[in-house]
């Protein structure tokens, strides 16, 4: 993957869990300072490290108008675009 897409992204606490929904420039090094609490925010205060869904654009107005659009989703439909793609919840920040 290069760095220089930029990227929508859900984090997960757990299956099922907490969701958290992003947009970044750089997918490694933001979930990297996800996972190492590096920012006080909703991601560090219910522990959501979990990267368990991401697109990549490669321009940033598309990103964020994606990342609005997925937010205001329902959190089953959410739920679902997780399991269509990543039905066993894998972590996907080691296959970047």
């Amino acid at each position: 993957m290069t760095t220089a897409l930029n990227a929508v992204y859900i984090l997960a606490s757990r299956r099922n869990g907490t969701l958290y929904v992003g947009v970044t420039n750089n997918l490694i090094r933001r979930v990297w300072e996800h996972k190492q609490n590096l920012t006080d925010g909703f991601t560090k205060k219910y522990t959501v490290h979990t990267l368990v869904y991401y697109e990549l654009y490669s321009d940033i107005l598309h990103a964020i108008a994606r990342e609005k659009e997925i937010k205001k989703w329902k959190r089953r439909w959410k739920l679902q675009l997780i399991e269509k793609n990543n039905p066993d919840w894998k972590d996907l920040y080691f296959t970047l």
